[in-house]
């Protein structure tokens, strides 16, 4: 009987692939099928996208963006025994079919349907290709009803789902070469994670390029695509498949790969036993992702990702302007000259703490380029991190860039400048002070509490600075006359009026004026870049 149906179901699959799946050999399954899409447009695939500082000619890089770490290269840039494990043990019948492995798709029903077994798939790598091409213009829709709706289409274990799959796969196959639909299975696949294609995933597992993969390294990272949640090889602590029993799934997958690459000729049995005796033994490299990556640059990255998503060429909404820096492969040259950033950030280190017991103490510099506007440096006294425990962990961590306005990312605080100068004088007659007044207004450095408590790397102050020992003055004057504070509002004597506010109320904050009023609800920029 099992016999009898497995016969009809071939006979009917030979003549419409429709009937093999439904039971129902009929003109009208024939037609059914011959009406469905047929022509598949592949599309961009998601790629992250990368931002540099320095010359274009030899950049930097700063920081990548990305939903799918994914870097697409060409066949030659895939080790022959990427290709040879992909098709020896998803497809070994690749290059002989027309976009649909009767023989495995045979296999798949009687054991799923007939013989009550593991459940098979028995697609084709054709049909996995149009698969992941599905599932990846699902997930590059911006609405979230929408993408839910593609996605689970996509992946529905359902008939209808098949038919379609299987008719996409036979156009497809039509209009492309089977070097091609390789090559695009190799960029598309789902390595783990958020590991996708093979030149993201050897160099994610092994550190290496795809071009250097040995074959037991080939083998292993294929294991991978057959159930990438199951086989991804880079959790030590995974009980059922870790670095205790040596990452056991994985390898007996890998060497079920080796065993199907020695059948089909493209092993021979000293090259598959070297291959099988080999350990699997991941060099985990865990690509740099977002703005804290960028070091001593984190907030001038902020800064470029906020004008990014700013950028109307980018799309017409911010969902869509996200998703096109996530996914669209875009390469960002930035200004900022790391030399200078470097310096600039020790300066800053050296100066100002990152936080203080006395007061939440916040300070930044940017330079930009005299003529051109060009940014520079930009640099801040706290340590940037988008982790919300880390940010809690301590005063000398924070998300929000200082340098620039609260649309760029900024706080909610403002310049004052000038402005704050009449706030200063009437706290200062306020205080019982007069216009005549006179006191001491040469040059001081300020320096923060010795016990301040510093980012880690940094350095901490230990001696308040003097003018013996603090080098050049803060203000080259040649000779500083007395001040008033009718000669402060009149001139601009900076020192002065730092010198009126210590005298007037020391214990305030550089954000309450008069009376107690809160005039910044954070530590207000000193300088940040003209938008």
């Amino acid at each position: 009987m099992i016999v009898s149906v497995i016969a009809g179901l071939l006979a009917s699959l030979v003549v419409a692939p429709a009937a093999a799946l439904t039971g129902a050999a009929t003109s009208g399954t024939i037609s059914a099928f011959q009406s469905l899409p047929s022509y598949l447009e592949v599309g961009q695939l998601m790629q992250k996208s990368d931002v540099y500082a320095g010359d274009p000619e030899d950049p930097t890089l700063l920081a990548s963006f990305y939903d799918q770490n994914r870097i697409e290269v060409p066949a030659d840039r895939i080790a022959d025994a990427v290709k040879d494990a992909l098709v020896a043990s998803e497809d070994p019948r690749f290059y002989d079919h027309g976009g649909i492995d009767l023989q495995g798709t045979l296999r798949a029903i009687a054991s799923t349907y007939l013989l009550d077994g593991d459940t098979q798939g028995g697609s084709s790598i054709t049909q996995q290709y149009v698969k992941n091409v599905l599932v990846q213009k699902a997930e590059s829709i911006t609405d979230q009803a929408e993408r839910d709706r593609a996605y689970a289409e996509a992946t529905a274990t359902t008939a209808e789902r098949k038919l379609k799959e299987m008719r996409l796969a036979i156009g497809l196959e039509k209009v492309s070469t089977k070097d091609d639909i390789l090559l695009g299975y190799l960029n598309i696949a789902l390595f783990g994670g958020t590991v996708y294609g093979i030149e993201a995933a050897a160099e994610y597992y092994y550190g290496i390029p795809a071009a250097n993969l040995s074959v037991d390294q080939s083998a292993a990272l294929l294991a991978i695509v057959n159930n990438p949640e199951k086989f991804r090889f880079d959790r030590p602590d995974d009980v059922e498949n870790g670095e205790a029993n040596g990452y056991a799934q994985t390898r007996e997958r890998r060497d079920y790969i080796l065993d199907r690459m020695l059948e089909a000729g493209t092993l021979d049995q000293a090259a598959h036993d070297s291959a099988t005796a080999e350990a699997i033994t991941p060099e985990i490299t865990p690509p740099s992702t977002g703005c804290q990556t960028a070091g001593s640059a984190a907030y001038f990255c902020d800064y470029v990702m906020h004008e990014l998503r700013d950028d109307p060429a980018l799309g017409a909404t911010d969902d869509e302007r996200y998703a096109a820096i996530k996914r669209g492969g875009i390469t960002v040259y930035t200004t900022i000259d790391l030399d200078l950033q470097e310096t600039a950030q020790e300066l800053m280190d050296q100066q100002v703490p990152s936080s203080d017991p006395r007061f939440d103490v916040g300070a930044t510099a940017v330079a930009v380029q005299n003529g051109t506007g060009k940014i520079l440096t930009m640099v801040q006294n706290k340590t940037y991190s988008q982790d919300p425990d880390v940010i809690a962990s301590g005063p000398e961590y924070s998300a929000i860039n200082l340098n620039v306005d609260a649309s760029a990312g900024g706080g909610n605080g403002f310049q004052t400048g000038s402005a704050y100068k009449v706030f200063t004088l009437a706290e200062w007659l306020d205080r019982g002070h007069t216009l005549l007044e006179q006191f001491d207004s040469k040059p001081k450095n300020w320096t923060a509490s010795p016990t301040a408590a510093r980012a880690p790397g940094t350095t901490t102050p230990t001696t308040p600075r003097t003018r013996a020992t603090a080098g050049t003055p803060t203000h080259r004057r040649r000779s500083t006359p007395p001040c008033t504070r009718s000669t402060r509002a009149s001139r601009g004597c900076r020192t002065c009026s730092t010198s009126a506010r210590s005298a007037s109320r020391p214990k305030r904050s550089a954000c309450t004026g008069p009376m107690g009023r809160r005039w910044c609800s954070r530590p207000a920029p000193c300088s940040g870049p003209t938008r």
